[in-house]
């Protein structure tokens, strides 16, 4: 056989087996996505929650330059919510819902507008973990709910009924430090609802949410002026959940005034906590074997 029709001969079976090889694996030709080992559970994508059966959405790789605000403009606080994750939480390498049409997650809550066993209560929170979501109450109404992040696998947040029995507007941790380990956790605007048989408390209270279920037991809402004090990010916030909780469960308001430290509560609002961790998922939805 000639040189020249053995290069031929190679470069065809070359390509029949290229051509092969992308048939057996879409996912080498596929679009930018988490590592699908995501040991570090970077792609929220795969963080299933039952309310988002009838909303269509789509995975978003986050590239470099690509920021929530740059992408979705002044929706950029619906896609946070979605996701249950704060801006600090987003960034390069990482995968996000992105709904198909933003009209659908404007009004979205994945708890009852109204729950039977908070009616005859004027103040009632709701914490389902499931959904990781917190929703507050008045006579059984929702006032307003936002995202939560709830105790991880290995530290779950205890289920069952509770009530607020203390506040402490700056109040740290005891136990548990900042990444760079400079000082005690900022729990900033908490709320003491129940202290377990080991002595350990459990608090509402500021913390970063990550997309996930993150915390070592407490339930954490959003305050990116904690962020911002704390990581020097964000450099605007807006975010401040764990704030307009605390004003309406144990603020001047309802009390005397706040002294900032920790306080004891008589007749707080009852904290019932319901559900499991949410589903993650070993393959994105969107994956094809």
């Amino acid at each position: 056989m000639r040189l020249s029709h053995k290069i031929v001969l190679v470069t065809l079976l070359t390509t029949i087996f290229v051509g092969f090889m992308v048939l057996r694996t879409p996912s080498l030709t596929a679009d930018a996505g988490a590592s699908p080992e995501d040991k570090a559970r970077e792609d929220l994508s795969r963080v299933e929650y039952p309310s988002l059966k009838n909303i269509k959405w789509h995975p978003h790789f986050i590239e470099p330059h690509q920021s929530l605000e740059s992408l979705f403009g002044a929706d950029w606080t619906l896609v946070a919510r979605f996701n249950r994750v704060d801006r600090r939480h987003v960034y390069p390498g990482m995968t996000i819902k992105v709904p198909d049409n933003m009209a659908d997650i404007r009004t979205y809550t994945p708890l009852p507008r109204f729950y039977q066993p908070a009616a005859r209560h004027e103040k009632y929170i709701l914490v389902d973990i499931t959904e990781q979501w917190l929703g507050a109450y008045e006579h059984g109404k929702l006032v307003f709910s936002v995202p939560a992040a709830t105790g991880k696998e290995t530290t779950e947040t205890p289920t069952g009924m509770f009530s607020i029995t203390t506040r402490d507007r700056h109040h740290t941790s005891s136990l548990y430090k900042t990444a760079n380990d400079e000082e005690q956790y900022p729990m900033d605007n908490a709320l003491r609802f129940h202290i377990g048989a080991d002595n350990v408390s459990y608090w509402l209270h500021a913390r970063d949410l990550p997309g996930r279920p993150a915390s070592h037991g407490c339930i954490g809402l959003y305050d990116e002026e904690m962020q911002k004090r704390v990581f020097d990010t964000p450099q605007n916030p807006v975010l401040k959940d764990s704030q307009k909780l605390y004003k309406w469960a144990a603020g001047e308001n309802e009390y005397e005034d706040d002294s900032g430290g920790a306080e004891e509560l008589e007749d707080g609002p009852m904290v019932e906590v319901r559900g499991s961790l949410p589903r993650y998922l070993d393959r994105p939805p969107s994956y094809k074997p």
